[in-house]
């Protein structure tokens, strides 16, 4: 028994001491986790501080480099608005010197038109006088014929009339002189310097054509295969080519006669292929003719596309293409056509360029002012008249319709354009080796240039030179005076420009000499 009570009691002392252990360590962790908490609340309230510390400095940081970049920024934009208005003054004041000197120049021109208008009414009142004056003296002249002479009064106003009639002409003379010197000096000033500017920069080569083609052979036996079997294969060519082929005792060539170039050239691309080939025969002549008649097509079309992409003048109708490049085979008065056209663009351009016009627009219609001239021949009228209507009808505009209508006169030019486009035209013909007019054209238009000049009283002879782009006048001196003789110059230079068709200009230069023979005996 006393063992149980023992053994109960010890059970009870290890329970309670179990107790009292469990109570102690629970009591040590509530410490020791209180304290874990304690530290890690400072803890934490030391990285809050820390935190809040290093957000405060960025805070201030990032404060400091915003203000210090809106500075900057400030200070930029006050530079460019400084700049900005630096030049609006500048601008400003250039404005008023532009202003001012517009001023100025308004101020003077009026200043001459002042003193120009002021000339002209003591002018006005000097003739008036002059007039009165006039008046009296004719009136105390024709009293003095009436009572010295038998004439009568009708017979005295008649003479008195022709004397008079005699000084206005001699007045009229000398002022039409001075006047025509003036605008002569200013106007040749401006046109040699627009004309000389554009053919300094322009320069270019040009081809003879004739209406034969001679093609040179290798041998004389190619002849035999030209000729064919009882000349079928000649006949066959003409015939395919439109052509007339010569082959006569000229060594190692053939003539290819036409007055087609294209057809000439067509005949001599067949032959060069044919003798190439050595197979000559009819069948074979068909083949290669129709087959270079389609490349030769495609060249010509390519060459008017080349031409149009040269001169920069923009994209044109295909048919219009098509003529453009067969202006290579054509000529007009031994000058290569297509050379001629591009020389006139070029030369219309740098003119158009000199007026303030437009310049593609000038380059191409100087490339298509002779148009008319590959058109076929089935169209009536004249190169001028049918290129225009053709263009016209694929789509240029009508300024362009225009200036190639006018270019020959065909219409009277009413645009700077159509101007432009003469002037280029004439320049092209008239330069040195550009066309070599044939020998009766020559002495025909010596001769009717003489003939006008000596259809003029007073004339004593005359004489075309320089190529008949000047005429020389000999006249009487005891019937043309010398202002007469200015007169005299001028009425030849309009019969000339009416009666006689030319391209290049004419000068007429009078002559007058006095002389007085006396013989000491």
């Amino acid at each position: 028994m006393e063992i149980f009570i023992s053994v109960g009691l010890g059970i009870l002392l290890g329970a309670f001491a179990v107790f009292l252990i469990w109570k102690l360590q629970s009591r040590l962790k509530e410490k020791s986790i209180q304290a874990e908490v304690n530290r890690i609340i400072n803890r934490a309230k030391n990285e809050a501080a820390k935190i809040e510390r290093e957000a405060r400095n960025k805070v201030k940081e990032f404060e400091t480099k915003a203000r210090k970049n809106i500075e900057n920024e400030l200070q930029k934009l006050k530079s460019n608005l400084k700049a900005k208005e630096q030049q609006l003054e500048k601008r400003l004041k250039d404005i008023e010197f532009q202003e001012k000197k517009e001023q100025e120049r308004y101020r003077n021109e009026l200043n001459k038109l002042e003193q120009k208008e002021m000339k002209i009414q003591q002018m006005e009142a000097r003739l008036q006088e002059q007039k009165a004056q006039l008046d009296k003296e004719i009136e105390e002249v024709r009293i003095q014929l009436a009572r010295v002479s038998n004439m009568s009064e009708e017979e005295a106003r008649r003479l008195l009339m022709d004397s008079l009639v005699e000084d206005a002409k001699k007045m009229v003379a000398s002022k039409i002189d001075q006047i025509q010197k003036e605008a002569e000096k200013e106007a040749e000033l401006k046109a040699q310097k627009i004309i000389a500017s554009a053919m300094a920069r322009f320069a270019t080569e040009f081809t003879s054509e004739r209406t034969v083609t001679v093609m040179t052979l290798e041998s004389e036996e190619l002849k035999g295969k030209i000729i064919g079997r009882e000349g079928r294969n000649i006949r066959t060519l003409e015939a395919l080519c439109g052509v007339d082929l010569i082959v006569d005792d000229t060594p190692e060539a053939v003539v290819i006669s036409g007055f087609d170039p294209i057809r000439r050239e067509l005949a001599k691309r067949s032959i060069e292929k044919l003798l190439e080939d050595g197979r000559v025969h009819p069948a074979r002549i068909e083949e290669v003719v129709e087959k270079q008649r389609v490349e030769l097509q495609k060249s010509i079309k390519d060459e008017g596309e080349k031409a149009v992409e040269e001169l920069a003048i923009g994209s044109v109708h295909p048919e219009i293409a098509r003529l453009i490049g067969s202006m290579k085979y054509r000529h007009t008065q031994t000058q290569n056509l297509l050379n001629h056209s591009m020389e006139v663009a070029y030369l219309a351009g740098v003119l158009a360029g000199d007026f303030g016009v437009d310049v593609r627009l000038a380059r191409r219609a100087g490339l298509l002012h002779d148009i008319g001239k590959c058109v076929d021949h089935t169209f009536e009228g004249s190169h001028a008249v049918v290129g225009a209507d053709f263009i016209k009808k694929l789509g240029e505009s009508e300024a362009i319709v225009h200036a190639v209508r006018a270019h020959h006169n065909d219409e009277p030019p009413s645009s700077i354009l159509a101007h432009i486009v003469i002037c280029a035209n004439m320049i092209s013909n008239s330069r040195p080796g550009a066309r070599r007019p044939g020998m009766d054209n020559y002495v025909k238009r010596h001769a009717e240039l003489e003939s006008i000049a000596n259809s003029f009283d007073g004339v004593v002879r005359s004489y075309a030179v320089q190529a008949g782009r000047e005429i020389r006048v000999m006249v009487e001196a005891s019937v043309v005076t010398e202002d007469l003789s200015r007169l005299l110059a001028r009425d030849i230079l309009k019969k000339i420009e009416r009666e006689l068709p030319h391209v290049n200009p004419i000068k007429v230069v009078v002559i007058r000499e006095l002389r007085s023979v006396e013989f000491a005996r």
